[in-house]
Parts: C-alpha cells; structure tokens; sequence
C-alpha cells in the first residue's frame, strides 16, 4: 500500500467505527478503516453480542427447570462448552457480517495498528510501513476492562477473569465472586447464577446498578436475592490470595470477612484505548484515559475527532455509532443535532432485565423539577402474568407543569425492547396528555407503559 489518501481514515471497526465507514460511504467519501483485531471490535466478538448469547442459553435453562409451571415435562441439563461455542460462533457470524458491509461500501480494510503522526490537514494514520493521508480522521479505539492494582487482584486469566475470561469459562464456578454491580457485573451474575454457582456481588457503594433509579435499583437486588445471589454493598476488597482456589478479605460495614471462591470475575468499569497511538504527538488532550471533544465529537487538534468510549460514559454501543453518525455528518456539511446523552436508553440483561432512559427520580428533583411519579406492576398485566413473569415495575417521570416526559425506568421481562417506546417519545417531546391518548395494543407488555403513565396522574385503570 505504502503512502495512500483518502477522505476519511476511522481507526478501529466496533459499532461507533464501522457504523461512521458506512455512513462516510453513503455521503460520497473515500474512506478507510484500520482495524488490529476482528471487525466490529469489543461489542460483536468481547461484549455485548456474546454475552447476549450466553445470557439466552441461561435463560433457556432457567425457563426449562421450571416447565412444570407451564404444564410442560423437560430434562435439564446443559454442556458448557456447547454454551461457549454458541456465543462464539454467533460473533463470529456478526464480524464477518460487517467484513461483508465494509465491501459493499467499497470501505478499504487495513488490518494493523495505527499510530499518528502531524500531518498537513490532519494527522497522518501509521500501519505498518504504510504512511495514510486524509482530510479527515475519526478515533475509534474503544476501551478495555479496568483492572485493579492491589494485592491478588491483577487478571491472570485463570482464577481472576475480567469479562473476556468470563465469556469463555473452561469451567462453571461453585463459589464465585463479582467484583462491581454495573451492568457487566450483574450480567455475569445473572448467568453464572442461572447454571448454579454461589454467587456473591461486592459492590463499593451502597446498593447495587447505582447508575439505575433507587427503586429500580432495590427491585433488582430482591430479585436477585431470591434466585440465590448474595450482596455485599458499601464493601470493598482488601485482598485476594490464590492456590488451588481463591480466598478474599472483603470489607464491610465495618468487619473483615474472608470467603474462598473458585473464581473471580472483575467487572469495575472500562478505561479507554489511548495508549502508543502517539497523541501527545499530535496534541490530543487525554483526561482519566479518555479523549476530551466537543458536542460534534472534534478533539480540538485539526482534522481529528474521537467517539465511542474513547470519549467516557454512557459506554454503549448505540451511543457510539450515533455519535459516529453525527460526526460524519457535519464534517460533510451538514447538520445534524448534537447527541444529548441523557435521551440514551441503557439496558442490563440480567434476569430480570432493567431497562431506562433519561433522569431517575433523584435526578429530576436535583435539577429543580416538580415531579410526577407513575408506577405500574408486572403482576397487573395479563400478558406478563400469561409469561409466567409476574415480577417487575414501570417506573415514569413527568414535569408536573409541562407534562414533560422526564425519566422511564424499568425492570421485568422484556423490558430491555420496551424502553424505546419511551425513548422515541422524548425526541419526540411527547407530553403526558398525548402519551394517555395513545392506544397501545392488547394484551401486550407495553400496556404497562401507558398504565404507568396514568398512574403520574391519578388514571390508572388496573391496580
């Protein structure tokens, strides 16, 4: 290849640099991709399609050993490998899916690690020997699992897993420990929990999902709690000693325990991929591992942009190729809104999922609004009861003055497809009134929604 321009060069191919390729090609550009591993980085082959495949198997197993339930005969029973090979086999499916799209946009793929450089309009992307030249260059590079540098704690790949471990086990743990109740962490409980490993959850503050809504939060570890899983909140980890098994001194309430497990699970958060891409070089500012940009993701260095979680939280995929979509866009000369955050959905699919987007409740009082709370149970609605999943809660926040849809959250079946209806109606800037005069379908999970909104305002019809 040696020395080759283009319009836009995007480093790194997940969801946020893949996504931008398609819509540079869409708008008429020459665009390249650089990728040093699989196409569609983390999210189709380390994240979230994976565990989604996992998550399935386990919920499959879980809903066979209750067929009785349903009137139905089953034997349980489950191959781990099997399981594994299964997810494994469905990312690399979808990578090879994006290895088609990258062609039919006639993207070029060059496969490496790229480094930069100064450049004359912006900085020139090193692979290999090859020197590549654009207009335009897009940092994709994602991010990669927080270790911990303590006693015990540093991944080893055997007895310490961060989520890459834990997604290929060559073992199902009798006792395992989950450090961090994120979404990562409580996803992993909720599979391992399924297939009968003791599970127990540290989480350093004082519950657990604390990005979630308080009550959705409390739902979520009752439910847990009832499938088995223990918590230990406002806990921390002093130290971990391994031999043939795993023995931990966690911190809690003011005593020290010592618990032995077979394995460990670190789930504390992700740190991005800035590292030996010569950003200092060029003068990228870098705050606690992520690129600082603006709300058309420029980094300030021209001809330079960031998105994904290069950039810091909310880290989603969804979020990374929206933020992709509207940098493309404006570098081409258009314009498009700037990304508000807070109209993200965020989905944990654990057992039972949780679902929300916008402000908690919390939230909405600090930042000076009235508010109007509406609640309405899985156990009200027919569908969910018909499911055999009586257990859940719609939670809606309005402004009590304008009607505004402030905040949804949700946890039970499903809830993780329902949240877009509530999405959808904040860009939209849907009220109150035009929510309770919209018609939702029975018998449907989605009544709920509508029920929850009538309860902000005294209408509930079934509770």
């Amino acid at each position: 290849m040696a020395n080759q321009s283009f319009d836009v060069i995007i480093i790194g191919s997940g969801p946020g640099g893949y996504v931008t390729a398609i819509r540079a090609a869409q708008l008429g550009m020459k665009v390249a991709i650089v990728e040093k591993d699989a196409l569609g980085g983390v999210c189709l082959n380390w994240g979230c399609i994976p565990t989604k495949a996992l998550l399935r198997s386990a919920e499959v197993y879980h809903n066979m050993q209750h067929a009785k339930a349903y009137g139905l005969t089953a034997d349980a029973g489950y191959d781990l490998k099997a399981i594994v090979k299964r997810s494994r086999d469905i990312a690399k499916q979808l990578s090879s899916g994006v290895a088609y799209l990258m062609k039919k946009h006639k993207i070029d793929v060059i496969k490496g690690f790229a480094k930069l450089e100064k450049g004359k309009d912006a900085p020139k992307v090193i692979v290999g020997d090859d020197t590549l030249t654009a207009k335009h260059v897009i940092l994709a590079t994602g991010a990669r699992a927080r270790t911990i540098s303590k006693a015990g704690l540093e991944p080893d790949g055997k007895f310490i897993w961060t989520a890459k471990e834990a997604m290929v086990p060559d073992t199902m743990p009798k006792n395992l420990l989950v450090i961090g109740s994120g979404a990562i962490g409580m996803e992993f409980a909720s599979f391992f929990s399924a297939f009968g490993a003791q599970t127990t959850v540290v989480e350093m503050v004082d519950r657990i999902l604390p990005a979630e809504d308080a009550e959705i939060s409390a739902l979520a570890q009752k439910a847990f709690e009832k499938r088995g899983v223990k918590f230990l909140t406002g806990a921390k980890v002093n130290s971990v000693k391994t031999g043939k098994s795993v023995t931990a001194e966690i911190e809690a309430g003011g005593k020290t325990q010592t618990l032995e497990f077979d394995r460990v699970i670190l789930a504390i958060g992700i740190v991005g991929n800035v590292e030996d891409m010569g950003f200092e070089t060029v003068g990228v500012k870098v705050e606690r591992t992520h690129v600082t940009v603006d709300e058309y993701s420029r980094t300030g260095v021209p001809g330079l942009y960031a998105i994904g979680d290069l950039t810091g939280p909310p880290w989603l995929a969804h979020k990374a190729s929206h933020e992709g979509v509207i940098c493309i866009e404006k570098i081409a000369g258009q314009n498009p809104h700037p990304l508000d955050i807070n109209r993200i959905p965020g989905c944990t699919y654990c057992h039972p999922q949780i679902a929300s987007v916008g402000f908690t409740e919390a939230q909405a009082k600090e930042a000076g609004h009235d508010v109007k709370i509406g609640r309405f149970p899985f156990l009200g609605n027919g569908k969910a009861i018909a499911l055999g999943e009586p257990e859940g809660l719609v939670k809606t926040i309005f402004d009590a003055k304008t009607g505004e849809l402030l905040g949804a959250h949700m946890i039970g079946a499903e809830v993780t497809e329902l949240i877009q209806g509530f999405a959808i109606a904040q860009t939209l800037e849907t009220t109150e009134e035009q929510l309770m005069e919209t018609v939702f379908p029975h018998p449907t999970l989605s009544e709920m929604m509508h029920e929850s909104v009538l309860d902000a305002y005294d209408r509930v019809i079934h509770i």
